[in-house]
């Protein structure tokens, strides 16, 4: 027990002489590449950026950047189906997809603007991630196929799924 608390002892001095030097993992982030990335968006579209996107032009940028990971009409590729599965979450075998399970528009946008195309995340323009936005939304029969998608019109949309979730905010 006495060997065991010299190495603890040990280990904590040698941690706190450390300390102020970190691990050395990492490099600083610069404060404008910070600020690209310190957005919210809310349920109720609070943070959407300025910009808009229709469906037309969505399909083009999914075929471009989305196609090879998530399929053909957002279903049969090799990572997460994107469309189809509305009714089958009661069933045995649910689909969850944004026109499924999603319960806000706005959280596809804030999703899609951090993390997809997966090979090169945030690298699309808000222009870009409206109209991927208005493309997946069509594809789910939730808005018209000549959808224009903005920072008005996107938290208007009312997803399939929406009343199937608890909220921690009220409606308004």
């Amino acid at each position: 027990m006495c060997m065991r608390n010299g190495w603890l002892a040990l280990l904590l001095v040698a941690a706190a002489a450390a300390g102020d030097d970190g691990p050395g993992l990492g490099m600083p982030v610069p404060g404008a590449a910070l600020e690209a990335l310190d957005f919210t968006v809310l349920p109720d579209g609070t943070g959407l950026p300025p910009g808009e996107g229709s469906a037309s032009t969505g399909a083009v940028l999914y075929r471009q950047h989305c196609l090879a990971c998530h399929g053909e009409n957002g279903s049969g590729g090799a990572n997460d189906r994107l469309a189809g599965g509305q009714g089958s979450l009661d069933g045995p075998a649910p689909v969850k997809t944004v026109g499924s399970y999603w319960p806000y528009a706005t959280t596809l946008f804030d999703y899609l603007r951090r993390a997809m195309p997966y090979n090169a995340p945030g690298s699309l323009s808000n222009d870009q991630i409206y109209a991927l936005t208005a493309y997946l939304l069509a594809l789910n029969g939730i808005v018209d196929d000549a959808a224009v998608i903005n920072r008005d019109s996107l938290p208007a949309v009312r997803m399939p799924n929406r009343d199937n979730f608890d909220r921690a905010w009220p409606e308004e």
